[in-house]
């Protein structure tokens, strides 16, 4: 196994050697390019004290990240590289960050104080693997464990909870059995970590390839963070439209939904209200208005995590329109596109695709048929770059008000009627067929 550092990289790692130091790649990079993936980071390990490093990178951009704890950023070519001293972590009062830290000589003990074993891992091209807790054996067998005492490692570091479930969900691994005994056992940590390092981790592990299985076993962790989804836990909705309870039925669509951030938290919380709208009569289970009450679930607890705005609006809007209905008919689909837009109306589709795709076995296939033929027919509006807003429409209001028309409303008026007969088909979209039409509009209203 051989790993070739970028060359900013390997400048680093030979300023420090030639200087007399040790220095190695470690944790998240030699992880990736273990797996064959690009790391996104290129962290570096060394023997050398701060000050140290900083006379190593005399010539460089040097920043002082975090002194105390012995980092310092040294950017090559543009490429920034964090380079910390070997280190041994000591007290973490608010589960999060060390209270100090303590040099060390000892590569093995920098190692150890890492969360798993697969991030603690080093690497130096003339000295090869340094992996004294066998995270390779884990990588390979696709293993997310804890160095030592996981209990102890997550007493630390409460967000490290949340980090092993996003590494299962994200890599596609399990989680060793004693990691996952204590994940149950000190969830409540995570009471102590900010709202925003949630919403950030949550985030990557909802766009996981594992996340329905994670999300499965460590509900109780989700429950921790999310309080307002723990009524979905096993509610039975008591309907033949589905075979899953509220919360199993909530991670097959988001297991359903492409792995945008958006539509697997619209995934996550669209149907939040169905506990708190439950009824029933000789029909069996009723949920009547339970969008609305999933939108106010939703923006409760997305402001709890700090999340961004965008994102907020766009979740929102997402759930409360999530049972839009959707006729199999080119006309109706426009509709539905002019009324919102064309990625809104992707996303909508996406999310009913994937919403009745995780209904009962004998209704979900004659709805995934229809709904993959709708699909097509929104496709199709999009190559074909239809009209679909006033934007695209070939006459405009300064076209009507040079054409003697009077200003005022009656020009969104008659705008958005033109576009609404361009868009059922009966008036093409040419500016002198338009203007037409228009012409005749005001004729018929009697403002001429």
């Amino acid at each position: 196994m051989h790993i070739t550092p970028p060359a900013p990289v390997q400048r680093a790692l030979d300023a420090l050697t030639d200087a007399g130091y040790a220095a190695y790649i470690v944790g998240g990079c030699v992880r990736d390019a273990m797996r064959g993936t690009q790391p996104h980071d290129w962290d570096c390990t060394t023997s050398a004290r701060p000050e140290q490093i900083e006379q190593c990178f005399r010539g460089f951009h040097v920043i002082e990240t975090g002194m105390q704890h012995g980092t310092v950023t040294a950017v090559i070519d543009k490429m920034p590289i964090e380079i910390t001293t070997y280190r041994i972590d000591g007290a973490y009062a608010d589960h999060r960050r060390p209270d100090s830290v303590t040099f060390t000589d000892r590569l093995t003990d920098d190692l150890a104080r890492r969360d798993f074993t697969v991030n603690a891992m080093a690497y130096h091209p003339a000295q090869g693997l340094i992996d004294p807790y066998h995270g390779a054996d884990d990588l390979a067998a696709g293993i997310i464990r804890c160095v030592g005492d996981p209990a102890a490692r997550f007493e630390e570091d409460g967000l490290r909870i949340l980090r092993a479930m996003r590494f299962a969900s994200v890599l596609d691994f399990d989680i060793a059995p004693e990691t996952a005994a204590a994940i149950h056992e000190k969830r409540g940590l995570l009471t102590c970590i900010s709202a925003e390092r949630i919403y950030a981790e949550l985030t990557k592990l909802l766009c996981g390839k594992r996340v329905l299985p994670v999300l499965e076993e460590f509900a109780d962790v989700l429950f921790t963070v999310l309080p307002e989804l723990a009524p979905m836990f096993k509610f039975d909705q008591q309907t033949h439209w589905h075979c899953y309870d509220v919360y199993m039925h909530t991670l097959y669509v988001i297991e359903g939904v492409p792995p945008v951030p958006v539509l697997r938290w619209a995934a996550l919380l669209h149907d939040a209200g169905k506990p708190h709208t439950f009824t029933k009569d000789e029909r069996g289970g009723h949920f009547y208005g339970h969008a609305k009450v999933s939108v106010e679930i939703a923006e409760r607890a997305l402001r709890a995590l700090k999340s961004d705005r965008k994102t907020l609006e766009r979740v929102m809007l997402l759930v409360e329109h999530h049972d839009l209905v959707w006729e199999n008919s080119e006309k109706q689909v426009a509709r539905i596109v002019r009324r919102f837009d064309m990625e809104t109306a992707e996303q909508l589709l996406a999310l009913h695709r994937a919403d009745v795709g995780a209904q009962a076995y004998d209704i979900r296939e004659a709805q995934q048929a229809e709904a993959d033929e709708i699909a097509e027919k929104l496709a199709a509006l999009k190559a074909a770059d239809a009209c679909m807003s006033l934007k695209k429409l070939a006459l405009t209001g300064s076209d009507l008000l040079r054409a003697g028309f009077p200003q005022g409303k009656a020009i969104g008026e008659t705008l958005n009627a033109l576009l609404d007969q361009v868009i059922d088909g009966t008036l093409p979209n040419e500016h002198d067929a338009l203007m037409k039409a228009a012409q005749s509009m005001l004729q018929t209203s009697g403002t001429e």
